[in-house]
């Protein structure tokens, strides 16, 4: 599955106020693994920034006049995300710009593209209940070096985004005992069972079993009462 991981900014919170996309970034995995093709694009909303927005990104009005409107960039848009799964930090926010930009122009939503869309913010409150998942969040708690990010940045959240998905979605497979090559075999008692192929077993020598047994008594005689472990000695 081609996976897309993207990101974008905004002029505020709303796009049903006139808040526009401002910033889009999205880079691409095949098979896990980051590909060298990204898309990003700031584009002019032809409106104000709020100052509440501005102070999350950095982007301005001035900044950003001489760019693309989003016209301009969406044929290139839904070439690059076309059929692939979409993952979004917060996929709620994103896609409701998305389909807003998309519906401004008389297209279908922009989420009819995607393959599947997950959401790395649902699925971290399900992972990790109570606490904080934000991005910076799970980047400190996954290890994801993030002192790079001073601002919010589309294409920078996305590359962070990517490494997060990747260790949230890992499992077990970083564990050395999934290295281990079991067999099927049998066991010191003649169960067959699992067992690695490389794993010495040591069995009891008749002094270690005696050693045994003479603790164990030491333990009921002090007890004064019957072991809970003699039924196991037990003959029928």
């Amino acid at each position: 599955m081609r996976q897309v991981i993207l990101d974008t900014e905004t002029t505020g919170l709303n796009p049903a106020t006139g808040d526009r996309i401002i910033e889009i970034g999205c880079v691409e995995m095949v098979g896990r693994r980051l590909t060298d093709r990204t898309f990003h694009y700031y584009i002019n909303p032809e409106r104000d920034i709020d100052a509440g927005a501005f102070a999350v990104h950095g982007l301005s009005r001035e900044f950003l006049s001489d760019k693309p409107v989003f016209a301009h960039i969406v044929d290139q848009l839904i070439e690059f995300v076309d059929g692939a799964e979409i993952v979004i930090h917060n996929a709620a926010f994103d896609l409701g710009f998305l389909d807003n930009e998309f519906a401004l122009l008389k297209r279908p939503p922009f989420r009819n593209l995607a393959a599947k869309i997950t959401d790395t913010l649902l699925d971290a409150r399900q992972m990790f209940p109570g606490k904080r998942n934000s991005l910076d969040a799970l980047c400190e708690r996954f290890s994801v070096s993030n002192q790079h990010r001073t601002l919010h940045g589309a294409l920078l959240d996305a590359q962070l985004l990517a490494e997060v998905y990747v260790a949230m979605t890992r499992g077990q497979e970083d564990l050395s005992i999934d290295l281990i090559d079991y067999t099927v075999g049998a066991d010191a008692s003649g169960h067959t069972r699992a067992l690695p192929t490389d794993l010495q077993i040591l069995t009891a020598s008749d002094d270690d079993l005696a050693q045994h047994e003479k603790i164990l008594a030491e333990i009921a005689k002090a007890s004064k009462k019957d072991p809970v472990w003699s039924p196991l000695n037990a003959t029928p």
